[in-house]
């Protein structure tokens, strides 16, 4: 394998390390600094995209020669963001909405190359229809899986998946918080090849 600038993901999230370390490159985690207050009458795919990118900018100081990834995800149900709940009664009154109906996630995706400046980005859309869920349904699945810090408190890569009736979208990775498939394409551009 060639050598290519460090990869760095600019990222705490488990679900993110886990996705990157698919790709089998050597990379490290930092997290970053950001304040992901939406700014006003900001739309959800650019609330992602700013904040992907702020994410990678914000660790670049400490990283001048690598190739930054950046992610952000937000669920969002009509024109309307659902974020994460956050804690048990939030997480039942977001999926008693989602029950029956669609939710759109948003992923972001920024690979800054922190030497030359070149940013790319883009944001990735998975779309999901939620069974008609009951309350005891909702309530197990809730006591079981705890995905408090997901958004929508769905967690597809878990117990999720049985709330799903069906699917839509092109990369199913970008559920989970991390558009692989778009990745490989931009970390291509960039000389790196996973394979």
């Amino acid at each position: 394998m060639t050598a290519h600038p460090a990869l760095v993901l600019a990222s705490t999230s488990p679900f993110r390390k886990t996705l990157l370390a698919r790709l089998g490159l050597r990379f490290s985690t930092i997290a970053p600094n950001v304040d992901e207050t939406p700014q006003s009458g900001e739309n959800p795919d650019r609330l992602v995209g700013r904040l992907a990118e702020a994410k990678a900018r914000s660790v670049a100081p400490r990283h001048p020669d690598a190739l930054i990834i950046g992610s952000d995800q937000v669920a969002v149900r009509g024109s309307q963001i659902v974020g994460k709940p956050g804690n048990h009664l939030r997480a039942v009154q977001q999926l008693k909405l989602a029950s029956g109906k669609r939710m759109d996630f948003l992923t972001s995706l920024c690979l800054l190359n922190s030497k030359t400046h070149h940013v790319q980005i883009d944001v990735v859309t998975y779309s999901v229809i939620f069974r008609p869920l009951s309350a005891a349904q909702i309530e197990n699945y809730l006591r079981r899986e705890k995905p408090y810090d997901c958004a929508g408190s769905f967690k597809s890569e878990g117990l999720g998946i049985v709330l799903i009736q069906n699917q839509i979208g092109d990369d199913p990775t970008a559920l989970i918080g991390l558009p692989l498939i778009r990745l490989t394409e931009m970390l291509s551009s960039e000389g790196v090849n996973v394979i």
